[in-house]
């Protein structure tokens, strides 16, 4: 089954890391379900566009600007908002920024996920929570397989490991701290690489090829063969709100860890993504690759097992590899003739829950 097209309608939903590119998506869609939505996170960097302003959410929602490394600032926020919900995606989410301040990683990806769950815990009002993490939280062994969800957790760089952890830390409270007198419904989703019109950020391939495009520069690619799960962060989202709304309706059959990656079809390497994404680049665009290999530990191979989520909640992936980079190069292309990004995200939001029959 997929989500009750009623099941956020009304329903006091905060999401942390509402600022970012995901957030500002997920925001969105819960906007679109009619919830009541409010928002945790650092304020969107002023140097580079951002899709919270472009949708003008902060007008749209309730946001707080903090940091979830500071508990009080998250439980006055929690106290101030009585979510019965939270999606928690604050993070800091770049592999080649964990290797500049590991410290910050951990602090963020860890401690400030403890700081989210211990605050939920100590507010009455939330009866779920939906902790994302990422598919890099597994023991990488390189191996052409797809991983599930039993398979060991581990990683060899500073956010592949702060990701493990906060699995660690979100099972801990799941299965233990979340077991008192008002049991709170845990639990975390594991998404793949995740592209789509509005994410600007640093270090990241398909922000760089839109910025390589924009001022005629070479795109410089560190690891071309690596094989990764892409999929539209708006499947993505769509499987964040099927675990979401089976946990606010009590149903702990959803508990635990979860996959939401693409189809196979997807799972192609970092070169093949950009071709086929320049291609489809309203006829093709002209732009230099260069390759400049890169000595931070990165994984080669890296394929999500979805059987999971498509057997027990009704959840599959929708958009294909083609029509995920039509929609990825149309979103990028209308940005940079006229930067404005309200028009058609809601217009590829609303393309995708006609496609699904709710918003919910």
């Amino acid at each position: 089954m997929t989500a009750n097209p009623q099941s956020f309608k009304g329903a006091r939903v905060l999401v942390t890391g509402h600022t970012g590119f995901k957030g500002a998506w997920l925001s969105a869609w819960l906007i679109a379900a009619e919830a009541a939505v409010a928002g945790l996170a650092l304020a969107p960097e002023s140097d580079r566009p951002n899709l919270f302003a472009d949708l003008d959410l902060d007008r749209r929602m309730r946001s707080t600007i903090g940091d979830i490394r500071d508990f009080e600032v998250v439980r006055g926020c929690l106290a101030e908002t009585a979510p019965e919900l939270i999606f928690h995606l604050a993070a800091q989410p770049l592999v080649r920024r964990s290797y500049a301040d590991p410290v910050e990683t951990f602090a963020t990806n860890i401690i400030g996920t403890a700081h989210v769950l211990e605050a939920a815990r100590l507010q009455p009002s939330v009866r779920a929570v939906v902790c994302v993490t990422s598919d890099k939280c597994y023991d990488n062994r390189e191996w052409v397989y797809s991983y599930r969800e039993t398979d060991p957790l581990g990683g060899k760089d500073p956010y592949s490991a702060s990701k493990a952890a906060a699995e660690l830390v979100a099972r801990c409270y799941g299965e233990t701290l979340y077991r008192g007198d008002r049991r709170v419904l845990l639990a975390t989703a594991r998404g793949g690489n995740v592209i789509g019109g509005g994410d600007w950020a640093e270090d990241r391939l398909v922000p760089d090829l839109a910025r390589a495009v924009a001022a005629a520069q070479p795109l410089v690619l560190r690891n071309p063969l690596a094989v990764r799960p892409w999929q539209h962060v708006l499947d993505l989202i769509h499987g964040y709100c099927v675990l979401g709304s089976r946990l606010l309706a009590g149903d702990a059959t959803a508990e635990g860890a979860w996959n939401f990656g693409p189809r196979p079809e997807n799972e192609v390497t970092v070169r093949e993504l950009v071709d086929r994404l320049v291609r489809a680049w309203d006829g093709g665009c002209t732009i230099d690759i260069r390759v400049e290999p890169s000595a931070l530990s990165e994984s080669h191979y890296l394929k999500l097992d979805i059987a999971k989520s498509q057997a027990l909640l009704g959840w599959h992936p929708r958009l294909g590899l083609d029509e995920t980079l039509e929609m990825t190069a149309a979103w990028y292309r209308a940005y940079l003739t006229e930067p404005a990004a309200a028009g058609l995200m809601q217009q590829q939001l609303a393309g995708y829950l006609a496609a699904i029959g709710s918003p919910g």
